[in-house]
């Protein structure tokens, strides 16, 4: 035996026992039965190895401290078992889905050392043997064909540092191929894949022997760029001099070799040249496409004769009639609001809390009806949907749930059911929280409202824009083609709450006021983060729980600017989850990466998975669950390798441990991440956060998510260089302009 020093050996046997699996990166510790070195023990990254499974393996004898001699794997392959014994051992192991031990045996001594070809090639001849219908074989077959090849791959990349849960995305997204499609082009992993660089597909392909100056590899560049800057940065496009900059800079070629991919790119379906505000620019195109769409269908709904309008003196009659006989006084601001949305057929109501949006909504819901009209309300979130159906009596859906999503992979562009060809029914779409809604959400909004429908869009534009790209209720206002109507007037009631006060201060570039006395807004001062750290934990935990009998894990909220340093999220959580939900003998939980989620964890979803399938309590089924839902943690089965959660809207969900890392820990989430939503109680810490996350419409934002309360906890200096700092960060979205353009268009031709 070799032991330590450079020089790998290798060594055939096979798989006994799985003593260690880590489902998160692979790593393995079993024992291994060799004709050569007898019984020993192999550790390493070894994903989807079984018992029963002959390996080659690669590596070094090395001797542990504790364990003693093992063997240390640094590259290994399956060999398939070619004798009877070991064929009824590897797939007695459940290895391949729909296979146990007694149907193992019956394969086995129906085609001995032929099974694994059968298995493989003739899987319809599995259904010779009793109890295995064509339908199983098949199915049997398809398992098999998709372990073999999800081996392959997780070997092909293992070489690179991808993970085993990144791989198995890779398998899901480019199929049983995907290592021969990655070898043709290994940029597809940065273009399709979510979790891989560019950096770590050009790793690939350096070692492929694909040249610098490669063309697929610029052009590859160019368009993770675009992609990166519209999921990660909110622009719907970026200025062609600053494409061109970044890849002479990131790539070292030339100016004409950048040039030459974005025309080659512009030639195919891939990237379309435009000029935006005299300046040409790159688009992604289903960017461009969801732009010009939503544009065109903005002016269309707008300038269209409504077949329901009233004149506006009947209009003004009925609003009247409306409110004497429910009791309801409107101020101007909140009459012309319900009389644009008679007389128009795209409307946006804005104002910040306490202006009376919500009396404004149900006034419009009201005359609506009273027109025969068939109105649907929907927002972003569940919670928004929630709060929407409780306080207009009606109920209101997530816009997903809406139109209907379906089955897609892509994660950035969902399938719906609702479209130009089956649209929604509704003569009124009502929509709250419109600045959570980015470029192509509003596309695919627009696309099921049919023709001659009210669209009422309703939101604060003072809050953060969206997560994806684009800038789509502030264009909207900014382009003279939909009526804009600002509710600005602050209801008495509303003035006695200091949230509501202190945000329009805020707003207006004021510092909030802070009474003794004052039931909704504190300040607890805390210069050392440390210490404010674990205030918020006591507050949390503790003090908050014990004044106001609540139970924090379903009433307060933590928001932080950032997710990293001891006042982020990522830390807080750790912290409160110490604190609410330790280890206990009673609960189970399941270790995945650096996070231990355990029963009754508050958890939220960081991505939109269009494919999770869910149930609510009275039957309902659906799919889809989107970035910055949020649930609690009720059931973790290591057997089943599954873990159940119900959601705020009664949605609940199976997941298997492999979808884990979509799922994060959720006591404190980003301000970001916390749109759309409300809660009852909000603690924010505001501290020594990066100059990028201190503006003012960030804390803002944080304010206006609670309902009773809010404690600030931190440093005056931090609160007052918010709140100077009233930029926003650049967002180029060529939406206004187009906006502008149909309307002159259709102006002219009047």
């Amino acid at each position: 035996m070799n032991y330590g020093g450079s020089n790998w050996v290798t060594v055939t046997g096979t798989v006994t026992e799985i003593i260690f699996f880590n489902e998160e990166n692979g790593y393995t510790i079993c024992d291994i039965t060799s004709k050569e070195e007898g019984m020993f023990t192999a550790v390493g990254y070894m994903p989807y190895v079984s018992a029963g499974e002959n390996i080659e393996m690669e590596g070094l004898w090395v001797v542990h401290p504790e364990y003693g001699e093992q063997f240390s794997v640094k590259q290994y392959k399956t060999v398939p078992p070619s004798d009877k014994k070991a064929i009824l051992q590897y797939l007695s192991s459940g290895i391949i889905h729909g296979i146990r031990e007694a149907t193992a045996k019956k394969i086995v001594d129906k085609f001995e050392e032929d099974t694994l070809n059968i298995l493989l090639n003739y899987p319809e001849r599995l259904s010779e043997i009793k109890g295995i219908t064509e339908q199983k074989a098949a199915k049997i077959g398809e398992e098999y064909q998709k372990l073999r090849s999800m081996s392959g791959i997780v070997m092909f990349l293992q070489r690179f540092n991808i993970s085993t849960k990144i791989a198995a995305n890779v398998h899901r997204i480019l199929g049983v191929n995907a290592v021969e499609k990655i070898k043709e082009n290994p940029y597809i992993l940065a273009n399709e894949i979510d979790g891989i660089t560019f950096k770590t597909a050009d790793n690939i392909a350096v070692t492929l022997g694909i040249p610098k100056n490669s063309p697929e590899r610029i052009r590859a560049y160019v368009k993770y760029v675009l992609l990166k800057a519209a999921y990660g940065n909110g622009h719907t496009y970026l200025p062609k001099e600053i494409l061109i900059e970044q890849t002479i800079y990131n790539l070292s070629v030339t100016k004409d070799e950048a040039e030459s991919a974005i025309s080659s790119l512009s030639s195919g379906k891939d990237l379309f040249l435009d000029v935006v505000d005299g300046i040409e620019v790159c688009y992604l195109m289903s960017l461009l496409t969801a732009e010009i769409y939503v544009a065109r269908r903005i002016c269309s709904l707008s300038g269209a004769d409504q077949k329901y309008t009233m004149t506006t003196k009947e209009a003004e009659k009925a609003i009247n009639e409306i409110a004497a006989s429910e009791g309801i006084i409107l101020v101007k601001e909140q009459k012309e609001a319900v009389l644009a949305s008679v007389l128009h057929g795209c409307v946006i109501i804005t104002g910040g809390p306490g202006t009376g949006k919500t009396t404004t909504i149900n006034t419009i819901i009201r005359i609506m009806r009273s027109m025969k009209l068939k109105i649907a309300l929907a927002a972003p979130t569940g919670r928004a949907a929630k709060r929407m159906s409780e306080l207009t009596g009606i109920e209101a859906k997530t816009i997903h749930r809406l139109l209907g999503v379906v089955r897609n992979d892509d994660e950035f562009n969902a399938a719906f059911s609702k479209n130009e060809e089956n649209p929604l029914s509704a003569d009124v779409v009502i929509v709250d929280e419109m600045s959570m809604l980015d470029i192509n959400l509003m596309n695919a909004l627009l696309r099921a409202i049919k023709p001659g429908a009210r669209f009422i869009m309703v939101g604060d534009c003072d809050q953060l824009p969206s997560v994806g790209p684009g800038n789509v209720l502030r264009d909207l206002m900014a382009s003279d083609v939909v009526p804009v109507i600002k509710l600005e007037h602050i209801f008495r009631q509303a003035q006695e709450s200091l949230i509501v006060v202190n945000a329009h201060r805020i707003n207006r570039g004021e510092l909030p006021v802070f009474k003794s006395d004052n039931p909704d807004f504190f300040f607890i001062r805390r210069q050392d983060a440390n210490v404010a750290a674990y205030t918020i934990a006591d507050l949390y935990k503790n003090r908050l729980p014990a004044k106001y009998g609540v139970d924090p894990v379903n009433s307060i909220q933590i928001l932080s600017p950032s997710r990293k340093n001891i006042l982020g999220v990522v830390s807080l959580n750790t912290i409160i989850q110490a604190e609410v939900n330790p280890p206990d003998y009673m609960k189970s939980e399941y270790a995945h990466g650096k996070i231990i989620f355990r029963t009754g964890d508050k958890v939220m979803q960081n991505k939109n998975n269009y494919d999770l399938e869910w149930i609510r309590s009275n039957g309902e089924t659906g799919m889809g669950i989107f970035n910055g839902d949020i649930g609690i943690i009720k059931r973790i089965s290591a057997v089943d390798k599954v873990m159940e959660i119900v959601f705020d809207d009664d949605k609940t969900v199976s997941y298997g441990f492999a979808n884990l890392d979509e799922l994060e820990l959720a006591y404190a989430i980003t301000v970001h991440k916390s749109q759309g939503n409300e809660f009852p109680y909000v603690i924010i810490p505001i501290h020594n956060f990066p100059d990028l996350l201190m503006f003012r419409n960030l804390l803002y934002t944080a304010i206006t998510r609670a309902k009773e309360m809010v404690i600030i906890v931190g440093m005056e200096q931090s609160i007052i260089k918010m709140i100077k700092n009233n930029e926003r960060s650049k967002r180029f979205s060529g939406l206004l302009q187009k906006l502008k353009n149909i309307k002159e268009l259709l102006d002219s031709t009047e």
